[in-house]
């Protein structure tokens, strides 16, 4: 999620561990432990496309981290606050859980998070939740910062911390409810349509649980379609598109390549550009996919050129696009149903 998120989520969560206790620096130094993860984009500049995008949400997500540096962290601040009420076990349990709920809650969107890195750095995602979403953030917020205002000993400030953590847990149980609907909507008209498939990703689209998007491995090639809750699940109609692995045939083999497929769990399409092939993640899908007749951009490409010393180098391109009033309203309209 985004860092907004993974601080209140850290504040919170430093209040229910530590508040009675030591009051508002439990949200602080909460809030401090759900930012700590994030931090290993600092090794970015230093490493390549791949690496960056095989370390990134790996170590510093996994529940090993949790495990090792929770203890160690705690043991840190009971010498940097060797007079506060908070004892070892108190700072422990604030960054123990401050560290695994960051990387739960970044599962639950599409990256994927390492939870078993050193063990497995396959990601685990479970596209319930896009990873910028108000209706998630904006009441946690709220409730967290309100619950600053009582003194620490108030009955009402646990209150309401709990109630946070209660509502945003219950988006999210929200959030996996209407996945299972709109899963049941896909694989209905896919049976109808009679498309025979290895798999799908069915992912929240941005800032909302309403639509629904999936992508959908078939042979040699991939189906998408989007579903609204609003939607009559007989209009679901899909898109197809050839996957052109084949492309990539002499490259094959090569390290980089295969743990770049790795990471896209094998939803790729590729693209042959000006002399460089472009592989699209099919994870992220399309940035306005859910629009007709729209350019179909993809939000993440990989761009891969051979150089005179036939080494391949590899570069990420982000789709960047500023929506406009117009857009916005488009796109409200498609949530509520509107497929017109």
């Amino acid at each position: 999620m985004d860092s907004l998120t993974q601080i209140v989520l850290g504040a919170s969560v430093g209040e229910a561990t530590c508040g009675k206790k030591i009051g508002n620096k439990a949200l602080v130094w909460g809030a401090v432990a759900g930012t700590i993860p994030d931090l290993d984009v600092v090794l970015g500049p230093f490493q390549d496309m791949v690496q960056y995008l095989s370390y990134h949400r790996s170590f510093s997500h996994s529940i090993l981290f949790a495990v090792l540096m929770g203890p160690l962290f705690g043991w840190i601040f009971t010498k940097i606050f060797p007079k506060s009420l908070a004892n070892f076990k108190d700072w422990s349990l604030l960054f123990f859980f401050g560290f695994l709920t960051h990387a739960l809650l970044d599962t639950c969107t599409t990256w994927g998070t390492q939870l078993l890195f050193p063990f497995s750095n396959y990601g685990y995602a479970l596209y319930n939740i896009f990873v910028i979403d108000p209706f998630y953030t904006v009441p946690f917020l709220l409730l967290v910062v309100l619950a600053a205002f009582y003194k620490r000993t108030s009955q009402l400030r646990r209150r309401i911390n709990y109630i946070a953590l209660s509502i945003s847990t219950a988006y999210l149980i929200a959030s996996f409810i209407n996945q299972k609907i709109a899963d049941s909507a896909f694989e209905k008209a896919l049976a109808k349509k009679g498309i025979e498939y290895e798999s799908y990703i069915n992912k929240a689209t941005p800032l909302n649980i309403i639509l629904w998007s999936v992508t959908v491995k078939s042979g040699q090639g991939y189906y998408f379609a989007y579903y609204s809750l609003f939607d009559n699940p007989d209009d679901i109609e899909f898109d197809y598109m050839p996957a052109n692995h084949q492309l990539l045939k002499k490259y094959r083999g090569h390290p980089k390549l295969e743990r770049l497929i790795e990471i896209t769990k094998g939803y790729y399409t590729v693209e042959s550009k000006n002399e460089e092939l472009v592989i699209n993640d099919l994870r992220f899908g399309q940035f306005n996919g859910w629009q007709k007749n729209s350019d179909g951009n993809f939000v993440f490409k990989y761009h891969i050129k051979e150089n005179s010393n036939n080494e391949l180098t590899f570069t990420q391109r982000n789709y960047r696009f500023m929506p406009d009033r117009d857009y916005l309203v488009a796109y409200v309209n498609r949530i509520a149903g509107n497929t017109q």
